[in-house]
């Protein structure tokens, strides 16, 4: 139990954004317009194979505070992918609209640590040797119908997610003593679009979990189903209303079983703005609505605004008038905020007040430059029931930054750089009791993280 309680503890400062587990993942992986070259063509079909290897040096992969001695590491990560679709616009002849869209892709990545320094003694300096580990995503997608009056989207696919606890994990490749997570998702979607496409709207299902490869920690496996709604009308030829929302159904099916009282909730979200073209250079997003997060035994609910306001500026003018139509991958820059809430591994929520820049500009077509930079407040309410000792909220300060850039030599091959920072400003320590030696399990929250590699990949 105390190891176990060890491991919560752990798990609530290293794991508790989904931005954590993406930081494993170089730029270049995260976005597939990023990711793929013009494809080769098979058929009806076109194919997006590639393979990328970095090479680096990460500050502190277990994340751990500056008094717990964090481990540096040399690190290389090696990234094959591969994605087969349907034809894009640009292959296909008769430039109608298919009657189905289909899209699979698959990826992973290698890691494998050298560390350099740091470490309490030999056996947690070899543990990071240890470490060596493969995650991976699946995803299939079918659009059926696309760009008719009626509509529909069809998706799922499953991702193993790597992360190690503050300790380190025990067995190359193994589950035990890690944060090692499988990750399925699943989902379908209505779209009806009448007339000239001014309105669409979208009604929707979602499946997403998240199980814990350690058995130890099956107290917080989850599962959630999620009703979703949202829609747009364009009022003006640049300029649309949204609304969006989110019902959900959380659940802990072992809940308390071995760890802390996990308890499950039926989150609300609902939100309503507008998302429109000032320019066809200048773009503005404000989203505006309420959240609650209704926990089914528990007093302790987030019941409050939620937000976000993006400014946008297109260095090269958007050539269509949908403000949602913009490609993702133009040159811009956007500076914005965001109030949101999430479930927590320690009490019930925490909230999350953030702002954030983004900076991508393609150079000539052969230089790649993104900046990505965030900051904001991680807030914790008064534990009404606290696991660890910690009975008072607390406030923490996160900030983010990635620098990324890449030379495309051909259209093919391209060279990266990408050096990224992680900052979790806490003054909290959690109590999780006393080992069998009477030694206390305390965890800092805080910790200082700095990514630095260079690689090459091949990509088509």
């Amino acid at each position: 139990m105390r190891r176990v309680c060890a491991l919560i503890v752990s798990l609530s400062c290293s794991a508790l954004l989904a931005s954590e587990a993406r930081a494993q993942e170089s730029t270049w992986l995260q976005d597939r317009q990023y990711r793929e070259g013009a494809g080769i063509r098979a058929g009806d079909f076109e194919i997006h194979p590639g393979v990328g290897a970095e090479f680096g040096y990460d500050s502190n992969y277990y994340m751990r505070h500056s008094d717990e001695d964090p481990i540096g590491s040399l690190r290389l990560r090696v990234s094959p992918h591969i994605a087969a679709a349907t034809l894009g616009a640009q292959r296909r002849d008769d430039g109608e609209q298919p009657s189905v869209n289909f899209r699979a892709e698959l990826g992973a990545t290698y890691n494998e640590f050298f560390p350099v320094h740091g470490g309490r003694n030999d056996a947690d300096v070899d543990s990071m040797s240890n470490q060596r580990n493969i995650g991976g995503n699946l995803l299939l997608n079918l659009d059926i119908a696309p760009g008719r009056e009626w509509s529909g989207n069809i998706y799922a696919g499953v991702e193993r997610t790597i992360q190690a606890t503050e300790s380190g994990g025990l067995e190359s490749f193994g589950s035990e003593g890690t944060f090692n997570r499988l990750m399925p998702q699943a989902g379908a979607e209505l779209i009806w679009a009448p007339g000239s496409g001014m309105l669409d709207w979208r009604l929707g299902y979602e499946f997403t979990g998240t199980f814990f490869e350690d058995g130890n920690l099956s107290g917080v496996n989850n599962f959630r189903n999620d009703i979703i709604t949202r829609g747009r009308w364009r009022f003006l030829p640049r300029t649309a209303l949204m609304y969006d929302a989110r019902f959900g159904f959380i659940t802990y099916p072992d809940g308390g079983a071995s760890t802390v009282n996990k308890t499950d909730s039926h989150p609300l979200r609902t939100r309503l703005g507008i998302n429109g073209l000032v320019t066809p250079s200048f773009g503005v997003l404000g989203l505006v609505g309420w959240g609650s997060s209704f926990y089914t035994d528990d007093p302790q609910d987030f019941d409050s605004l939620l937000a976000q306001a993006e400014l946008r500026w297109y260095f090269t003018p958007a050539t269509t008038d949908d403000p949602g139509k913009v490609a993702a991958t133009n040159s811009s820059i956007a500076v914005g905020f965001i109030r949101d809430f999430e479930d927590a591994y320690i009490g019930t929520y925490l909230e999350r007040d953030q702002g954030y820049v983004r900076f991508n500009y393609l150079f000539g077509g052969t230089f790649l430059l993104v900046i990505k930079g965030a900051a904001g407040a991680v807030v914790y309410p008064d534990q009404d029931a606290p696991d660890f000792g910690n009975g008072g909220g607390w406030t923490d300060i996160r900030v983010d930054g990635t620098l990324f850039g890449e030379w495309r030599i051909k259209d093919w091959i391209a060279a990266n750089a990408e050096l990224a920072y992680t900052g979790y400003f806490s003054d909290t320590v959690l109590d999780a009791g006393t080992t069998a030696g009477g030694i206390a399990n305390l965890n800092a929250l805080g910790y200082n993280r700095i990514r630095a590699f260079i690689g090459a990949r091949v990509f088509w």
